[in-house]
């Protein structure tokens, strides 16, 4: 039997907002600081959003949204009352891309854990744990105008469309890396399959500079892909062979899940990266004449057309 694109539509994305049945936990190191830190995601009610607390710092609150953004070198770090909260997105990037909108996260130190440097950690113990259905309909912001934004060679934009859909490009002048490009339809399958399991990398000429700077302190072989002129000094083979430009959409979606709610829009991105990738929520929000938000019935009524 053939669908009809309303009921496509409602299969592909959930009615309801969903939360995690069981609280889970991982202790790690930091990838830039090198500490060692706790994080535990626990369930939470309706409409609550992702809220990370430190427990550290008398259980201190601080809402994972646009408005919390306060650095974006080399990772994407939130602040409130001058709490800082460092590489969030690969963690908040699990949560956007299975589909839970509602989670305590919390954290004994300053920087979330890099664990393997995916998020396939997250999304594997989260299948485990379970996911809620919960009472309230979703909200969607449904694009209804494009919205592009341009920095030099950089492009990230946002076009109509039925479902949420994400094209990444990227050009690295690498013999393992030069140019991929990648389409992917978000769903939890999807995304738990095709993009959770991307690792993060970098270059082995830059590592040194980083770390006189004070980053990557705690990367390593076990967390991140290190590229030579000519290769790459890790032992294991790539998860995929456009590993990565998968990772880079992993951080895209890390970053857009700062825009608070599930999004149906086609995403394109080509060689962006944090600094416009938050922005670009930034500004998408502020640009009210090109969104409209939708609850599951009206978004039924309206592909039904």
């Amino acid at each position: 039997m053939q669908r009809d694109s309303a009921t496509e539509l409602l299969i592909r994305q959930p009615m309801h907002e969903q939360t995690i049945a069981a609280p889970i936990e991982f202790t790690g190191v930091g990838l830039h600081t090198g500490e060692k830190a706790t994080v535990r995601i626990l369930p939470a009610p309706t409409s609550k959003g992702i809220i990370f607390r430190r427990v550290d710092l008398d259980n201190f609150e601080l809402r994972a949204d646009v408005g919390s953004v306060a650095r974006v070198a080399y990772a994407t770090t939130l602040m409130s009352r001058g709490v800082w909260i460092s590489t969030v997105e690969h963690l908040l990037s699990a949560l956007y891309g299975i589909g839970i909108d509602n989670a305590y996260i919390e954290l004994d130190n300053f920087e979330v854990p890099i664990l393997d440097g995916s998020a396939v950690p997250y999304t594997e113990a989260i299948g485990r744990a379970g996911i809620v259905k919960q009472k309230k309909p979703r909200e969607y912001i449904r694009i209804t105008k494009e919205f592009v934004l341009r920095d030099g060679q950089k492009t990230l934009g946002i076009y109509p469309a039925e479902t949420f859909s994400i094209q990444y490009d990227i050009n690295f002048p690498h013999p393992l890396i030069g140019r991929q490009s990648l389409q992917v339809e978000l769903t939890a399958t999807n995304y738990a399959d095709s993009i959770a399991p991307a690792r993060t990398f970098g270059f082995y000429s830059e590592v040194e500079k980083l770390q006189s700077n004070g980053l990557i302190r705690g990367g390593s072989l076990e967390n991140a892909i290190v590229m030579t002129e000519t290769g790459m000094l890790n032992d294991t083979s790539l998860r995929f062979r456009d590993e990565f430009v998968r990772h880079k959409m992993l951080d895209l979606l890390g970053d857009f899940a700062l825009i608070g709610q599930p999004v149906l829009g086609r995403l394109v991105a080509d060689r962006a990266g944090h600094a416009l990738h938050t922005r670009f929520v930034a500004e998408l929000l502020e640009s009210t004449s090109h969104w409209v938000i939708d609850a599951p019935a009206a978004m039924s009524v309206s592909s039904a057309r």
